[in-house]
């Protein structure tokens, strides 16, 4: 893998490859072909974001923009949540091709997130910690990342203690809000559910179903405000795959046919409102650009993990698989190539915008989210998103999906 650094894309030489017949050129598209993609969506975080914290010897962590401002160099802007989904994503190809050097990145980035949240492994938002919970846990289960271990003890108290039904909840968003909402209770009960913690999994992903399923769509509204019983009607598309991935786990551990019913429904009111042509729609910058890459982390899963021989469930998995290598497929074909490595588009049905400069860096809001850079794709959450679809291509290619 290469680390080349490609520090300006102004002297760099971008090459849009956009305009392909996606159908055609999908079915050539073999295992191999699609875990060489992802190795180049590797190599180009590595070559691009990828530094020592502070010149600390064994550390590695992502600048959170391509090019970077100096506060992004210098790590005062590093956004918790998405150095958890790149630590997810460094699992993913550890999964794939095992090496040494994966492995010890894995670790190297574990060990920075700690450092550089100065309070340790928590913070005040409990989507933020239940994020870092998953990757943690696939970091130790999957790569033997030692590191993991701390990280995990601390993380699953307050994610369990959290549950708070005497309001009508829901794990909240954050520490004392009022707001409860699929993004914190999704990934928590995913992370709860692999931490041995199975019964409270259930009443998140019963929680979820009963509270934010929108009865005309199917799909997964962002939250609601309790006691009040306000509800925020947003859709994204995190919010489906998460519950997709914490509802297949589910049908696995207990057979109860709910969990089973709840995926065919919730995937089919994807394929019908969030795609076209296979592909999920949309997407954008900033904490958005995490949005469909997380959705087709937990298409996957469903492919390779949903049960059930019949017909339907084989439909199920091929069809959530379907929406991964078209997506991929789209990804791929709108891509820039700098300097031999990709660059992906925040939508992966349009060709990729090749960022200009330092100008237009995402800000914080005051409610503590994260805005999109002026062009998308300089933010390390877009490049992240394409990353992870490379790596769920491979995995439902190599399963024969």
């Amino acid at each position: 893998m290469t680390t080349r650094r490609a520090e300006d894309p102004q002297h760099a030489r971008p090459r849009s490859l956009g305009g392909r017949s996606q159908a055609g050129r999908e079915a050539a598209v073999t295992p191999a072909l699609w875990s060489e993609r992802a190795d180049m969506a590797e190599s180009a975080i590595v070559s691009r974001h990828l530094r020592a914290l502070w010149a600390l010897p064994g550390t590695e962590l992502a600048v959170v923009g391509w090019p970077a401002t100096k506060r992004e160099r210098a790590f005062a802007s590093w956004h918790y949540w998405w150095q958890a989904h790149l630590i997810d994503c460094a699992v993913d190809a550890a999964n794939r091709v095992p090496t040494p050097v994966r492995r010890k990145r894995i670790g190297a980035i574990a060990r920075s997130h700690r450092i550089r949240n100065i309070s340790g492994w928590t913070n005040k938002y409990y989507d933020d910690m239940a994020w870092l919970a998953i990757a943690l846990e696939r970091a130790e289960r999957i790569a033997g990342v030692t590191e993991a271990r701390s990280g995990l003890i601390a993380l699953e108290k307050p994610l369990y203690d959290g549950w708070n039904p005497a309001v009508g909840g829901g794990l909240p968003w954050r520490i004392g809000a009022d707001y409860y909402n699929a993004p914190a209770n999704g990934p928590a009960a995913i992370a709860l559910l692999r931490l041995g913690r199975q019964a409270r999994a259930e009443e998140m992903a019963d929680w979820l179903d009963a509270t934010l399923r929108d009865p005309e769509t199917g799909l997964i509204l962002d939250g609601i405000h309790l006691p009040s019983g306000e509800i925020e009607r947003p859709v994204y598309s995190y919010c489906q795959g998460v519950v997709l991935g914490v509802e297949t786990e589910l049908a696995v551990h207990t057979g109860a046919p709910k969990h089973v019913e709840r995926v065919h429904r919730l995937l089919g009111a994807v394929e019908e409102h969030l795609t076209t042509r296979g592909v999920v729609n949309g997407g954008s910058g900033g904490d958005g650009g995490l949005f469909n890459g997380i959705l087709a982390r937990y298409l996957a899963l469903v492919a390779l993990m949903l049960p059930g021989d019949d017909a339907a469930r084989e439909a199920d998995r091929r069809a959530a698989a379907a929406i991964v290598r078209a997506s991929a497929t789209a990804a791929w074909a709108n891509r820039l190539d700098v300097e031999g490595e990709p660059l992906f588009g925040h939508n992966w049905g349009k060709p990729a915008t090749l960022p200009g400069g330092i100008a237009g860096a995402g800000r914080f809001t005051p409610g503590g989210s994260v805005t999109s850079s002026r062009v998308p794709e300089r933010d390390l959450s877009v490049q992240l998103s394409g990353w992870m679809l490379m790596e769920a291509a491979y995995q439902v290619s190599a399963a024969g999906l």
